[in-house]
């Protein structure tokens, strides 16, 4: 604990980034239960339906990445971060129309237009923080900020369930659009030291500087950072949202519409997410090596969280093997991410956690489409086998990293360390 407190009171912008990400993240599993279980009610809890509330929410930061990296890197990331969450504000307000059936197609395009914010907020705050911290505590920041998702997560989903089941859909919609006016609010106050750019002649910078080719040019040319770029993607094989829903509101129904029963999913979820990067911070120092070696470990307890998940006969053995799942998938997201940090220039960060996002997102959209074709007409057996199926699949990852990481200690070259940051302005 005392490791993020000094973290915290060394770095006041990164305490109001962080703060501004914790209640962002509150509203948004608000949204999650409340728009699951809005879908549920208006649809008879159709797998279809569900699998394309998903779609609308994970295909939007595809579909963008080549050009939500791009702005990322061109402009000013914290007015990115402000205007986003602005716009989230009026789109989050806008579901309180929906309904009826009939008004379906309303909240699948206003999701859409949410998630395509957020598809332009992440890489942006991901390429942000190296300017608030500096490099030695990159591995804490994000280790925090994995935490603080897992944390709001367990709260946002038990509370969301909580809100939605008591006082209904509109409640909790209202709750997130405060959210993202108050992270807004937050960032604005946000002072961002100013950069040391690098030295780079005129005559020798390339002309088009700041582009997407010139960013994938940069992944073509370092193989490390490409494997790395896979990580969440192979971290992500089966649609757990989707089969959460499903099991929440068909196995173990709890509160109006199941709603109950997937905030304590959720809930388990988020303690695993917490626990995942706090125990396995104990066993390294922050470098890369371990980290990497750190992922392969993530992988197997995923692999176990999907088995353990589908044999499970009772809501509290499903809520246990999601918890081991999310240690692993917290994991591999904290070091991945911390890993590209630590060895991408400042100029590219933009586009590489775009193409990051990108790769997750996509391979989310998979999962997402098999799932929901697959448990369209399935049974409960059925449903169970499809997870015990999900749990073998992800070996591939595992036996894949696990073999490429000799080969990435040998291809890395070493990183030299950016210039020490000024003191960040109060």
């Amino acid at each position: 604990m005392k490791i993020y407190l000094s973290l915290l009171r060394r770095n006041p912008g990164y305490v109001r980034l962080w703060l501004a990400q914790s209640v962002s993240l509150l509203g948004d599993w608000f949204n999650t239960i409340a728009l699951s279980a809005l879908v549920t009610s208006l649809t008879d809890g159709s797998g279809p339906a569900i699998s394309a509330l998903l779609l609308a929410r994970f295909l939007p930061p595809l579909l963008a990445a080549p050009f939500v990296g791009v702005v990322a890197d061109r402009f000013d990331r914290r007015r990115i971060l402000i205007l986003s969450d602005v716009l989230r504000v009026g789109t989050v307000l806008l579901f309180l129309l929906v309904d009826t059936p009939e008004e379906l197609w309303l909240l699948y395009l206003l999701t859409v237009f949410q998630f395509s914010l957020s598809a332009l907020f992440e890489p942006a705050r991901s390429a942000l923080l190296p300017s608030l911290v500096s490099r030695e505590d990159l591995v804490t920041a994000n280790v925090l900020g994995s935490i603080t998702w897992s944390v709001m997560l367990a709260a946002g989903a038990a509370l969301g369930g909580l809100v939605a089941g008591l006082f209904g859909v509109p409640t909790a919609l209202l709750i997130d659009a405060l959210t993202f006016l108050l992270s807004a609010l937050l960032i604005i106050s946000i002072r961002v030291p100013p950069h040391r750019p690098e030295i780079i002649a005129p005559e020798k910078r390339p002309t088009d500087e700041g582009s997407f080719r010139e960013g994938w040019q940069y992944v073509r040319a370092h193989p490390a950072t490409a494997a790395t770029l896979l990580v969440k993607a192979g971290g992500n094989i089966g649609s757990v949202d989707a089969l959460m829903i499903i099991y929440a509101t068909q196995i173990f129904i709890l509160g109006e519409n199941g709603s109950g029963s997937l905030g304590l999913l959720y809930a388990f979820f988020g303690v695993g997410a917490v626990l995942g990067p706090l125990l396995a911070g104990r066993f390294h120092d922050g470098s890369i090596r371990p980290m990497r070696r750190w992922i392969v470990a993530a992988y197997a307890l995923i692999t176990v969280g999907w088995l353990l998940f589908g044999v499970a006969g009772m809501l509290v053995v499903a809520g246990g093997a999601l918890l081991v799942k999310a240690m692993g998938s917290s994991i591999y997201w904290t070091y991945s991410s911390a890993i590209l940090q630590k060895t991408v220039p400042d100029r590219y960060l933009g586009r590489i956690f775009a193409f990051d996002l990108a790769g997750f997102q996509a391979a989310t959209v998979v999962s997402v489409l098999i799932t929901g074709w697959l448990t369209a007409e399935a049974t409960v057996e059925q449903v169970r086998w499809i997870v015990v199926g999900t749990g073998l699949l992800s070996l591939a990852p595992l036996l894949l990293w696990a073999l490429a990481l000799r080969w990435l200690n040998e291809t890395a070259a070493p990183v030299a360390a950016p210039p020490a940051l000024p003191e960040a302005a109060d």
